[in-house]
């Protein structure tokens, strides 16, 4: 038995016709889709404690089912005491059905899971089809356990799109049903 996402199957049947009807597009293809979901996080605190890295490649593996690897930095800077190679971050790219997978955790119990929540910001766009949503608490995933958390670290999730414009971006990531705040 094949297994198909959730959110992918969705896409086929609900989110192309949707799009196609609004933007009126001439062939599938013109249609945009999303190419990849990137999962960041600075954990400039890490020149300290060198087991800040590795809780948080763990963290983020964790979250995404995909192994983190740890980014360094590329330059010194003496006023943060930071040498040049050192590890100062995490992050994980996610294709295919496990982006899929994340994206539908993220709408379905990530979000509700945020306290005070009141909308996704709109200010989050590049001008060029992409998305970047700040997380300001990793534990509202229900892949971390609260109880092993040594530190509250926030994470950037940058969506990634084929869309030309953040028009298109918006009503593509709408229809996957993430909940911004000034929804028409």
């Amino acid at each position: 038995m094949n297994y198909t996402p959730r959110l992918r199957d969705k896409y086929r049947a609900e989110v192309v016709p949707a799009l196609t009807e609004k933007f009126q597009y001439k062939t599938v293809m013109q249609v945009p889709r999303l190419l990849k979901i990137s999962i960041n996080q600075g954990l400039g605190t890490a020149i300290a404690d060198k087991k800040l890295i590795e809780a948080g490649i763990n963290e983020l593996t964790a979250l995404s089912g995909q192994k983190a690897v740890a980014t360094k930095s590329k330059k010194d800077i003496s006023n943060f005491k930071l040498r040049k190679g050192m590890p100062i971050g995490v992050r994980v790219t996610l294709r295919g059905d496990r982006m899929y997978e994340f994206l539908d955790r993220l709408v379905s119990v990530a979000i509700p899971r945020i306290r005070d929540f009141r909308g996704i910001n709109e200010k989050g766009f590049d001008g060029r089809g992409n998305y970047t949503l700040g997380v300001t608490e990793q534990i509202i995933f229900p892949e971390i356990l609260i109880d092993k958390v040594s530190k509250i670290n926030g994470m950037d999730i940058t969506f990634v799109t084929t869309a030309r414009n953040d028009n298109e971006c918006l009503a593509l990531l709408k229809e996957f049903g993430l909940p911004f705040k000034n929804q028409k």
